[in-house]
């Protein structure tokens, strides 16, 4: 009896580990850590990955090496262990202390990390012939990856937004990559320094000539990647330069913000007029928009000298001047008679008619026909008398 063919056997897929310059077990003890934890760990490129175990594909854990500032062997004070087997990486923005389990694997980590970060094979480490040639051939991976990525500090920003970063946020560097303004293949290069207490910007061209990257200054410097233009720069300045690193935080373009992180602007409150202020009423005629000054007042002609001037004039009160008294002329009788009267009494009475005379006004013209009237009636007395 045939036996019942069983289904072919399916291989299981196997992930396929991820490729490093360098790996190896790591304890690691970060700054909010109480204790070191093991990891598997391996470095590629700028980055160091933290695995469970050797045969995980995916990390749990990584550091970015592009905030790189020193290695240290310091070890922590007051341990037991051999001072050989600690070191510490100490980046821009945090510190994370390392424990290995040999001297040999603390050089071979720092080694490692210092290929990748400078781009050079170091030479003050305790390292066999054989760990030298494999951190150059490190070296050379990581120039040829170089070359084909774009670094860290480069952003698609416009010679003032590249400005205006660096102004703004100096914690993340001061050195930055962006597209060059004549719409070519190169790139440029804006760093801004503090120079005796003044800030200076500087912009440099970064021409590409073929595979090649030309540093556009008086002696051109010719560069494999755009990596190493960034290189040169930090190099040749001794670190004083630093590669802008943006964190996520920050916004990548200076531009107007979005609706949900800002809020939306108040409209304009309306400008009510204050009461008791009252607007001039418009003129009727716009020729006769003019003051006159004071002083080209025409003075006032005065036909007598004596008069007072117009300062007195206004400080003085005028006095209400009252009308004559009109006298109305008696109708004339019919002559009579005049009884005759004494000397004495004549005598008199011409001298109060000669004092009323004298002190009476002819302001009008019945006056003086009254007056010539009583003349005329003392004179006929007086001949009447005689």
């Amino acid at each position: 009896m045939a036996s019942a063919l069983s289904p072919p056997r399916v291989p299981k897929p196997k992930y396929v580990l991820p490729s490093h310059y360098h790996e190896s077990f790591l304890e690691k003890k970060g700054p909010r850590d109480r204790d070191y934890k093991k990891f598997w760990a391996g470095l590629q490129g700028l980055t160091l990955y933290f695995y469970n175990s050797n045969r995980d594909s995916q990390h749990v854990e990584k550091l970015d090496l592009g905030t790189f500032v020193k290695l240290t062997d310091e070890a922590p004070w007051g341990s037991s262990h051999d001072p050989s087997t600690h070191f510490n990486l100490v980046l821009r923005n945090q510190e994370i202390k390392f424990k290995v389990e040999s001297l040999e694997s603390r050089e071979m980590w720092k080694g490692f990390i210092l290929t990748v970060v400078e781009l050079r094979v170091p030479s003050n480490l305790t390292l066999l012939p054989g760990h030298l040639y494999m951190m150059a051939e490190a070296l050379a991976k990581e120039e040829a990856r170089r070359a084909l990525e774009m670094p860290s500090c480069f952003i698609k920003v416009s010679r003032l937004d590249a400005q205006l970063l660096l102004e703004r946020y100096p914690e993340c560097g001061n050195l930055l990559l962006r597209p060059s303004g004549d719409n070519t293949d190169g790139v440029s290069v804006t760093t801004r320094q503090t120079l005796n207490g003044t800030p200076v910007v500087r912009h440099y061209k970064v021409k590409r000539e073929g595979p090649k990257y030309v540093i556009d200054v008086e002696e051109p410097v010719s560069c494999a990647s755009l990596q190493a233009v960034v290189d040169y720069f930090v190099l040749q300045t001794k670190k004083a330069l630093v590669p802008f690193l943006l964190d996520e935080d920050y916004e990548k373009v200076l531009g107007p913000a979005s609706a949900a992180g800002v809020p939306k602007q108040l409209p304009p409150v309306p400008v009510m007029p204050v009461p008791g202020q009252h607007k001039l009423p418009p003129l009727l005629n716009p020729d006769e928009n003019y003051v006159i000054p004071i002083g080209d007042t025409p003075a006032a002609d005065y036909e007598n000298g004596d008069v007072p001037s117009p300062a007195w004039l206004g400080a003085l009160k005028p006095k209400k001047c009252h009308p004559a008294p009109k006298v109305q002329a008696k109708p004339t009788k019919p002559p009579t008679a005049p009884k005759p009267e004494p000397k004495g009494l004549t005598s008199s009475l011409t001298k109060k008619l000669a004092v009323s005379s004298a002190q009476a006004l002819f302001p009008t013209t019945g006056l003086a026909d009254v007056t010539a009237e009583l003349e005329e009636k003392l004179q006929r007395r007086r001949a009447l008398e005689h």
